[in-house]
């Protein structure tokens, strides 16, 4: 099977032989075709279309040629739409024809969401090769322990030898440090064959800083109306109808031509866009309506908690995008697990419990409700009338690990069975649980934020990354700030590298054996529930410090049912042991016999009642 995404942009293979070459360059007086390395070779002038488009047609031109365009005359810049950059973000860009890739998953049909068991990984810091190839090598341990979904972040290229990928320049272009066009897609069609659905992370808020050539021949991609933590703010109000287009076209361009199962929108609370629709409803219908032969998901990142980009129609089905990364239980779960109450940390000290119990049963524990943090201004949007499937949790991920000034993991600050105690809650709840990449063996790398920028910029990048710590009491001594590891450094990204030889020792596979147990419950006796859960059914009550019991009414009418208690005190008063059939415990008094006197330190059990 052929797969190939039609655009505006870039290179077209045409069915006579050769490719069709347009750029918009609005700002351009004229813009030539520079084919191939040979710097003596005349470039071929490119007609002017109105609207600012520039095309030629070449029929010598054929996969795997290099070009670049030139710019009135003199300045060669590489293809916006690459969709391939062998020498990096400053190199030429390379013809690709998609339809030279032959998919082998003709039968694959998509997993629905209620099914998915996301796991988050870096494909550079995966293993030890850091390439695609080599991802797909260790898909069957992924499978073999219950994970549904692999969940790549940024793939798009960026400048330099690793990169978080946050800072991508090229977003048709697979990073060529993990491989070509082809290697992406035959890990996707991997996975696929495994069972495992993919989704993508995507970066549709800003440019990176190193390798965009887009202000010189294009300015009006950017806006100064808005700013972003990152640089200047994508026009997607009052400006061309075609940076609107640039991007609803990327993201059918990762579903239709690599046939993935979906994307993560990264911090769309940074996409600015005051007209109608807003460019995220507009980008999710256009999806919803040219995919419709399996099911694909759009999930987001959003610090304002905006619930109304959730929303789902008459029948239970999402609108628009069917998920977003819940912050807010990531955010209980850390408090109650480390005790720590530095920076965002702080609005959910005074009452973590209740935190996660809201989080877990409404999905934003901040639905509008004042900040703190946030200098006293309201958080979120109401989110209790939304089901449960709308809101990804997780104990780990890469940014609530990576924002940490040396990027360590949950197992470095937490006791174990504090760990086991959230997981279990997590990996059973309603939501969909996300799991990062080496979690699920408590693997000892850290992951401290990377990237590899040239000299003009890798000094800035290291000194601000120190100032962001500065406000911390921990760091306030500037010597305590250097010992920040430097994120250019090759030592930092080696930090970050799973060594799976850690995967196998006793402690390891003992985390192991719980994730497989834990997440064979939940194909056995969540999942088949989930399916048209509704809003407003979960429940919750606090019992002590920290005593906690959960219902939730699934989409069968059962009774789904959670009592914990989340801390080291085993004398918070017990609930009553709830109606249902227990179907796991952490410790085995709480699932059968005599009710006990007092629940046990960081103590979890779930208890399903098909009666309701």
């Amino acid at each position: 099977m052929r797969r190939q995404h039609r655009m505006p942009f870039g290179t077209e293979p045409l069915e006579t032989g050769g490719t069709r070459f347009r750029l918009w360059a609005p700002a351009a007086r004229s813009v030539a075709l520079c084919l191939g390395a040979d710097r003596q070779r005349a470039p071929v002038a490119m007609a002017r279309r109105d609207g600012g488009w520039f095309d030629c047609e070449l029929g010598e031109a054929r996969a795997g040629a290099r070009y670049c365009f030139a710019i009135d005359g003199w300045q060669r810049v590489p293809d916006p739409a690459s969709r391939f950059q062998p020498d990096d973000v400053h190199g030429a860009s390379e013809v690709v024809d998609p339809r030279d890739f032959d998919w082998p998953d003709a039968s694959w049909h998509g997993r629905a969401w209620e099914e998915l068991v996301i796991y988050e990984l870096h494909i550079g810091a995966f293993t030890a090769e850091g390439t695609f190839a080599a991802a797909a090598r260790r898909l069957d341990a992924l499978a073999e322990i219950g994970v549904t979904a692999l969940e790549l972040m940024p793939v798009a290229d960026w400048p330099g030898r690793w990169n978080w990928g946050y800072d991508g320049v090229y977003p048709y272009a697979p990073d060529s440090r993990y491989g070509r066009p082809e290697d992406l897609k035959a890990l996707i069609a991997a996975a696929h064959a495994r069972g495992l659905g993919v989704l993508l992370d995507v970066v549709y808020n800003h440019f990176g800083p190193e390798g965009n050539y887009l202000n010189l021949y294009a300015p009006q991609f950017f806006t100064d109306r808005y700013r972003t933590p990152w640089g200047a703010a994508i026009a997607f109000d009052g400006g061309a109808p075609t940076v609107r287009d640039f991007f609803v076209h990327n993201a059918l361009y990762w579903i239709e031509e690599f046939n993935l199962d979906g994307l993560r929108l990264d911090a769309v609370h940074a996409i600015f866009d005051e007209s109608e629709p807003h460019i995220l409803i507009d980008l999710a219908a256009t999806v919803r309506e040219r995919v419709t032969t399996r099911p694909v998901h759009l999930v987001l990142e959003n610090d304002d908690n905006s619930a109304r980009f959730l929303a789902r129609d008459g029948g239970g089905r999402p609108r628009w995008f069917d998920a977003q990364w819940n912050d807010d239980i990531h955010h209980a779960c850390h408090v109650l697990a480390t005790g720590d109450t530095a920076g965002y940390y702080a609005d959910y000290a005074a009452a973590p419990v209740a935190h996660l119990g809201r989080a877990l049963t409404e999905g934003f524990t901040y639905q509008g409700d004042v900040s703190a943090y946030r200098g006293g201004r309201p958080r979120g949007e109401p989110s209790a009338h939304l089901p449960p499937t709308a809101f990804v949790s997780f104990l780990q991920n890469h940014d609530q690990v990576g924002n940490r000034a040396f990027g360590e993991r949950i197992d470095a600050l937490a006791p174990a069975e504090a760990i086991d105690a959230l997981t279990a809650i997590l990996l059973l709840a309603p939501s969909p649980p996300l799991i990062f990449m080496g979690e699920e063996w408590g693997a000892a790398a850290p992951f401290p934020f990377f990237c590899d920028f040239g000299p003009d910029l890798a000094g800035a990048v290291r000194d601000g990354r120190r100032r962001e710590f500065a406000r911390f009491p921990a760091f306030r001594d500037p010597a305590a700030r250097e010992r920040i590891p430097d994120p250019n450094a090759a030592t930092t990204f080696a930090s970050a590298v799973l060594d799976w030889n850690g995967r196998d020792t006793p402690k390891a596979r003992a985390r192991r054996h719980l994730f497989a147990r834990l997440l064979d419950l939940r194909r056995r006796e969540i999942v088949p529930r989930l399916a048209g859960i509704a809003g407003h059914g979960g429940m919750v009550a606090l019992h002590g410090a920290h005593g906690l019991a959960a219902t939730w009414r699934l989409g069968d009418g059962s009774a789904l049912r959670l009592l914990a208690n989340l801390g080291p005190d085993p004398n918070a008063p017990p609930p009553e042991r709830p109606a249902g059939r227990p179907v796991f415990a952490t410790h085995p008094e709480l699932a059968s016999g005599p009710a006990p006197a007092r629940w046990a330190a960081w103590s979890v059990a779930w208890f399903v009642d098909k009666a309701g």
